[in-house]
């Protein structure tokens, strides 16, 4: 029997083939090498949210950064909507920017996670996340994972999710494809503690979007605690492994002081700890007895037969639409007018808490603006 490929929907192909150049085959092998080292496949409780444009050839095409909550996706949808809007004035399309509008406003007023503008299809989407583990805990970054960025300087870098389009038909290499099949079929055990919501939303998803495409990795930082490794911020992740080490020197440097209440003497050690992991750029550091990890995190977006899985009904979404906020304060007594009771330029009296963390940041950028023209001057000097 031949031509059966031309009977399988798009969503439930894993289109595998041979990676051309020289980086991708080493990817290609890294990943294949992961699956010995880290054979364990773990969920990240919370996913990524994007907003995305159904393409005419085909797929979707992602926004540029993923949100830690639905609402925050859907309120950059409407920015979005806004920025066809202004674009659609400016060329003097007077309907055209009606209807963006409007959009935009729907989306203020309303928890919309698909619509239509103008024959254009666009939809609130989730990519869930994972990590690898092995017996010395998790993966950290691989040496072919993308790494430009500059000490300090990584959250410059361009998004590798803005214009990536989901498209099962793409083919992958046959590691990659191993792992798409894998964490297709990923519903994870039941933890302490978690909703039952949570793994019955997990199994429908499993049936109802069967199919799936990885997007580009991300990284976070991992601490032990207690004998077992947890997200240090669950809902933070940057595109690049510099970005995750830089997130990491950052809370070294500024949230640890405010947070833990740290003495002089231990605020040094901090901060030699976070000079140490901006010198070597590493993926491990230890300091004050404890031990942080920067992780590959793996991210799968679900397809089923009408396209990418939306937000599940047990996600966490914290947030309603800015113009449903602004009528429950108002109706709670809280909302103020601009200017409204106080006179107008006036400056907003900071407590001593705020003050202490205002300083901690102006002592960062200060740091970071010497290191910067550091760089430039031996750039100059070169």
């Amino acid at each position: 029997m031949s031509g059966y490929e031309d009977r399988v929907p798009g969503y439930l192909t894993f289109r595998v083939s041979e990676q051309e150049g020289p980086v991708a085959a080493l990817a290609d092998r890294e990943a294949w090498r992961a699956r010995e080292l880290y054979p364990e496949l773990m969920g990240v409780r919370i996913p990524d949210f994007f907003h995305a444009r159904e393409c005419e050839a085909g797929g979707w095409e992602l926004s540029a950064y993923g949100e830690s909550e639905p609402q925050h996706a859907r309120d950059s949808l409407g920015s979005h909507f806004r920025m066809r809007a202004k674009g659609a004035e400016d060329a003097g399309d007077a309907a055209a920017h009606a209807e963006w509008m409007a959009a935009a406003l729907r989306m203020d007023h309303e928890v919309v996670d698909e619509v239509r503008v103008r024959g254009e299809r666009f939809r609130v989407v989730r990519a869930a996340k994972f990590i690898r583990m092995g017996r010395g805990g998790p993966e950290p970054p691989r040496p072919s994972d993308p790494d430009p960025g500059e000490v300090g300087e990584a959250y410059r870098l361009p998004s590798r999710t803005k214009g990536f389009v989901v498209d099962p038909y793409v083919a992958t290499g046959m590691s990659d494809g191993l792992l798409k099949l894998d964490l297709a079929q990923f519903v994870g055990v039941p933890s302490p503690g978690v909703p039952p919501e949570v793994g019955e939303d997990a199994r429908g998803a499993v049936a109802r979007y069967p199919g799936g495409v990885l997007l580009p990795a991300v990284f976070m930082v991992s601490e032990r605690v207690d004998g077992a490794w947890q997200a240090l911020n669950p809902g933070a992740s940057d595109g690049t492994p510099q970005g995750a080490r830089d997130g990491l020197a950052t809370w070294l440097r500024v949230m640890a002081p405010f947070e833990l209440g740290l003495s002089g003497e231990k605020r040094a050690e901090y901060a030699r700890a976070a000079d140490a992991l901006d010198a070597k750029r590493g993926n491990s550091l230890s300091v004050d007895g404890r031990r942080f990890r920067v992780v590959r995190v793996e991210r799968l977006m679900r397809i089923g037969p009408d396209g990418p899985e939306g937000p599940r009904p047990s996600d966490f979404d914290s947030q309603v639409p800015v113009e449903v906020q602004t009528r429950q304060l108002k109706e709670q007594g809280l909302w103020r007018e601009e200017g409204e009771g106080e006179e107008e330029g006036e400056p907003v009296e900071l407590d001593e808490r705020a003050l202490e963390l205002k300083a901690l940041w102006e002592q960062e950028e200060a740091r970071r603006a010497a290191a910067r023209e550091r760089r430039e001057r031996r750039k100059r000097t070169c």
